[in-house]
């Protein structure tokens, strides 16, 4: 059918290119701007895809390239070689000490305890763990320690086949070798490989040898307690040894107490068992014989300062081979040796007196000038006592402490209750039992030696006999916390036990050790500035050097503050409790002090050219037990002015024979010279021995005593008293007593070692007029 009507042309589509057929879609519109930054889906998956190829690929190149190696040098591990500043050869690391077992001679509690303590999922999990490492590398790189991330299979290929570097390659060849390993190896065979090549500590590579060395009996007859002690050994060997390390005794049992929560949870343990058990003390180590007299003590504690400071890490250092020259000068070392021997051992006759079994001591000495360890004493012989007293931390200081306050006063620009400015000629009430004032911690009015009181009394004559109400009543003025962040600045450990901010922190019952004591008491020497101590000057293998940390010393308290410190304790030597020191023939400074029960005594002095501290102290040598030294060398007390002052006399003399005899160059606060001594009428008396005149300078008579504050605290108690070699050693003594209350007051205890010249009940101590009565000056 047609129509009339003309026909409409279509409409072309708009954009159509006319004369070119169908029209083309519209394009996608071009990414501008900040969109052209974002990748696509496309882009995304197309780098997803070739991330994981590339991943596989390495992986398998890995894995064909990487083979199981044979067992590497470990099991025949090289030894470090420890040696003098000189270069003359002090001690080398005896023999690997390894006994390989079956794995069935290993009770299954001790294998439990194992990986309980290092990996759980053992017997489940692959052979190694990203999960596991990914968040030890982010812990690591985030500051929140070294984690190794490593399943017992990849530690025991480090051990077995590899070695302890910390290297990215040594990581991947662990990583292959361990997957592969984990293919051709049952978990047993790896498990037993791995109880036989870790290191436990005291030279015990394998669960054998640790058996032995911690409790002398065979891997068989460990008791699932004792299983769980070597299994938390495997974290920190030498850290967590008890007996080596007692005051890292907490940390150990929190991680055997780990060992065992983690048995418990994993349905190994019932709970029952858990709970009646109770921690097992391991036996005190036996040195190797190569290791005898102080070379033992000395490896040991160069291989603490090398781990501690992060120098190499335990594994590393125990792979061997090193070359390690130290700070010590081997005459020095010997005539620490000679004065401990000559002034004290030659006193001891463990046959006719039991308590002499109990004596040890132990000594270190500083050059203030650097910092270096010259001479270190830890013992009478490695072998038979296996603890560095040098080192260990489980004795209280004592009166050692004191100069710290006063330092700390000086140094915080402190004053008195009344607001006078502390200086060594500021008047104290030294009256015995006088409570402190200025302190809500509670009731505190620590006990004078012998309860002697002094009535008013200088500084100086207060530290020369040591007196607890003048030391606790200026804690107190200067503020507790203060006085610790002093201690702390001249370089006691902030982690030092005991160490709190207290007024009973003056009397001492923080347990630093002698190593610490010296540190500090060199930056008393070395006017203000401190340095950490070190024991090195060289480590190196194969003949590449290791670096080793830069020495940083700083002005950490003021010199007058530190210099002012020194002129008050040269009266502790020329007229107080230490003057057994000036045997030494030289300018020196000192401070005796003892520990609570008269467990411990001390003296801690130095010249301008040596920081040297001596302590003898008092442990059970079959249970490890503090003891007093009560009867000791047949003495009725052990006190710092006798065998510490007089060992401290012999080696100083002797380590510093053919130098100058310098005097001190002080810098003093204002106030703080030594007043001359008070013009008085002599007095008269009918026997032909009493003295005309005091022999100590009588304290000032202007301005009133200072009043003082309380305090709750530790006990820290003690006693310093006099002390005689045969009948006499010249009359030094310094004495104290554990001062106590009831009514539910904490008294925190004294340590004190207050004394003069002479002996007697009151040790030749000033009556509170500032005489001697006429009983003392008759003797």
């Amino acid at each position: 059918m047609s129509t009339d009507e003309p026909q409409q042309p279509a409409q072309e589509p708009t954009g159509a290119d006319p004369g070119k057929g169908k029209a083309k879609k519209p394009g996608r519109p071009k990414r501008t701007g900040w969109r052209r930054l974002v990748p696509t889906w496309r882009m995304l998956l197309g780098g997803l895809i070739g991330f994981v190829l590339l991943c596989v690929g390495l992986f398998a190149l890995g894995y064909f390239l990487v083979d199981i190696p044979p067992a590497n040098s470990a099991a025949t591990a090289q030894s470090n070689v420890y040696l003098y500043a000189d270069g003359t050869q002090i001690a080398r690391d005896g023999e690997v000490n390894r006994e390989n077992v079956k794995l069935a001679q290993i009770p299954k509690a001790v294998q439990h305890a194992v990986l309980a303590a290092e990996d759980r999922d053992f017997y489940s999990e692959s052979a190694v763990d990203p999960k596991a490492m990914l968040r030890a590398a982010w812990n690591t790189v985030t500051g929140k320690g070294k984690q190794s991330g490593s399943t017992i299979t990849q530690q025991y290929v480090k051990n077995y086949y590899l070695g302890q570097e910390q290297t990215v390659s040594r990581k991947v060849k662990e990583f292959f070798i361990s997957i592969k390993l984990d293919r051709e190896e049952s978990k047993d065979d790896i498990l037993e490989g791995y109880l036989n090549t870790s290191y436990f500590g005291r030279n015990a590579y394998g669960i054998q040898a640790a058996a032995q060395a911690y409790y002398g009996t065979d891997v068989e007859n460990l008791t699932t307690a004792q299983g769980a002690y070597l299994a938390a050994l495997l974290n920190a060997p030498s850290a967590y040894d008890v007996i080596a390390h007692p005051e890292n005794k907490g940390r150990a049992v929190a991680r055997w107490n780990y060992v065992l929560d983690g048995m418990v949870k994993e349905k190994w343990l019932s709970a029952a068992d858990r709970a009646a058990m109770t921690f097992p003390v391991p036996d005190e180590a036996k040195g190797q014989t190569g290791l005898s007299g102080q070379r033992g003590y000395i490896r040991d504690a160069v291989r603490d300062f090398i781990i501690d400071n992060k120098i190499l890490d335990e594994d590393t250092l125990a792979t061997g081979g090193y070359r390690i020259t130290t700070t010590l000068q081997k005459k020095k070392q010997d005539a620490f040796v000679d004065a401990v021997d000559d002034r004290l051992m030659a006193q001891i006759d463990k046959d006719a007196r039991k308590v002499d079994r109990n004596v040890r001591a132990g000594g270190a000495a500083i050059d203030p000038a650097n910092g270096k360890v010259l001479a270190m004493y830890g013992g009478i012989d490695y072998t038979q006592q296996y603890v560095n007293n040098a080192t260990r931390r489980d004795y209280q200081v004592g009166s050692t402490f004191k100069p710290f306050v006063f330092t700390s006063a000086v140094e915080n620009g402190s004053t008195t209750q009344d607001g006078r400015v502390i200086t060594p000629n500021t008047i104290y009430d030294g009256t015995d039992k006088r409570p402190v004032q200025g302190w809500d911690g509670g009731t505190y009015a620590p006990e004078n030696e012998d309860g002697v009181s002094y009535g008013p009394i200088t500084v100086r004559a207060a530290t020369d006999k040591s007196v607890n109400s003048v030391y606790a009543q200026m804690a107190v003025d200067v503020g507790p916390g203060r006085v610790k962040a002093t201690a702390i600045d001249l370089g006691l450990p902030e982690s030092t036990p005991d160490l709190t901010a207290s007024p009973s922190i003056a009397l001492g019952p923080a347990t630093a050790s002698v190593l610490d004591m010296t540190e500090a008491y060199a930056t008393l020497a070395n006017h203000g500035k401190h340095g950490r101590y070190t024991l090195l000057e060289s480590i190196s293998k194969d003949g590449e050097d290791v670096e080793l940390p830069e020495q940083d010393t700083r002005q950490s308290v003021g010199r007058e503050s530190a210099d002012t410190t020194t002129s008050v304790l040269q009266s502790v030597v020329e007229g107080g409790t230490g003057t057994a020191a000036q045997a030494a023939g030289r300018p020196a400074a000192g401070k005796t002090g003892t520990a609570e029960e008269d467990k411990a005594a001390w003296f801690a002095g130095y010249t301008p050219d040596l920081a040297t501290v001596v302590a003898v102290m008092g442990q059970d040598p079959d249970t490890g037990a503090h003891t007093s030294l009560y009867g000791a060398a047949g003495l009725p007390r052990i006190n710092g002015g006798g065998f510490p002052a007089q060992i401290w006399a012999q080696f100083t003399k002797k380590a510093l024979a053919g130098t100058p005899a310098n005097d001190f160059d002080l810098e003093l606060e204002d106030g703080a010279e030594e007043l001359p001594l008070p013009s008085t009428p002599a007095e008269t008396d009918t026997s032909p021995s009493a003295p005309a005149t005091s022999d100590e300078p009588a304290p000032p008579t202007s301005g009133p005593p200072a009043t003082g504050g309380a305090t709750t605290g530790d006990q820290d108690g003690g006693t310093d008293q006099g002390q005689t070699e045969g009948q006499t050693d010249g009359g030094t003594t310094d004495g104290g007593t554990n001062g106590e209350t009831d009514g539910g007051q904490d008294t925190g205890g004294t340590t004190t070692d207050g004394g003069a010249d002479g002996g007697g009940p009151l040790n030749g101590l000033m009556s509170p007029s500032g005489r001697r009565s006429p009983q003392e000056a008759a003797r």
